[in-house]
């Protein structure tokens, strides 16, 4: 795909991400998707909507802006021949969010050529990912750890 079908492809994915339901009603924003699916940055206000019995950032809500991200950049990286999911997550609660949270997503080159390499076989690979959520003064609020799965399409399998 040409760089500028794939630039409108990340605005396309940024403005349904931030008309989807459940982000509306959380507050989040996607705010960033770089045209080569690398980069995405999300914020998260604090409003009555998203905030906690003691007034701080629901917990639910702080994984819920972290969700989706990194299967969606693996997706558009890995391309049409690969399976990729969510398999498992955690999230460690650091210190309370008073107020917005950003969390910036990267996917490093040597992560996809890991990925290619480990699953060219035609066996699954499990890489654990982590992003933060920090708050607007750079502050550390949660951290969040991902296994995603991903492994080639079953027709591809048979080729490996």
């Amino acid at each position: 795909m040409d760089a500028g079908r794939r630039a409108r492809k990340a605005r396309l994915l940024r403005w349904a991400l931030n008309l989807y339901p459940p982000y509306l009603g959380a507050g989040v924003r996607v705010r960033q998707i770089s045209a080569d699916f690398r980069r995405v940055r999300v914020k998260m206000g604090l409003g009555w909507y998203n905030r906690n019995y003691v007034g701080t950032q629901f917990g639910g809500s702080l994984y819920s802006m972290t969700d989706p991200f990194f299967m969606l950049m693996l997706m558009e990286n890995l391309g049409g021949d690969y399976v990729v999911w969510d398999k498992a997550a955690h999230i460690d609660f650091i210190a309370p969010g008073r107020g917005p949270v950003y969390a910036d997503f990267g996917l490093e080159a040597s992560l996809l050529e890991q990925i290619r390499a480990r699953t060219a076989g035609g066996d699954k690979y499990l890489p654990e990912l982590q992003v933060e959520v920090r708050d607007g003064a750079g502050a550390l609020v949660a951290r969040v750890h991902k296994t995603l799965y991903v492994r080639l399409k079953p027709r591809l399998r048979q080729a490996a």
